[in-house]
């Protein structure tokens, strides 16, 4: 199988980590960023959007996905993975927030999978890419 590809986007808000923190845990605010209709399946083990809560997304005309938070690290950091539903392969997402001089966040946003199909990681990819990269900064200023 091919490497992993990967998909990287940085964006900085003037909200400071606790604001973006927040905006990014709470599933139901990410339609816009990922151009998707989410559904929360289930909470976390410890909190609503902590480790183990789980979203559904539907994009458009694909069969429907769920992500599980697998690190929350209130301000600083949250990782997710794909458990059901899409055709790629080791798919994770990792959010890390840096706080800026100026009290704002910066996001660093990586996101990695394999596909079985030789070139759909590509695609994929700059979907991806283009739809987050369009999609943050209607997540909070």
């Amino acid at each position: 199988m091919a490497a992993p590809q990967r998909v990287h986007v940085t964006h900085t808000f003037i909200s400071g980590p606790a604001i973006v923190f927040d905006k990014l845990a709470e599933h139901e605010n990410l339609g816009p960023v990922f151009g998707a209709k989410i559904t929360r399946v289930n909470d976390g083990t410890t909190s609503r959007n902590g480790v183990g809560s789980t979203r559904q997304l539907k994009i458009g005309p694909l069969p429907a996905f769920q992500e599980t938070t697998t690190v929350a690290e209130p301000h600083t950091l949250i990782e997710y993975e794909i458990t059901q539903g899409s055709p790629l392969k080791d798919h994770w997402g990792k959010q890390v927030l840096t706080p800026t001089d100026d009290g704002g966040t910066r996001l660093d946003y990586t996101i990695g999978f394999n596909a079985p199909v030789p070139g759909m990681a590509t695609v994929v990819g700059k979907i991806l890419t283009g739809a987050i990269s369009k999609g943050l900064p209607k997540l909070c200023p």
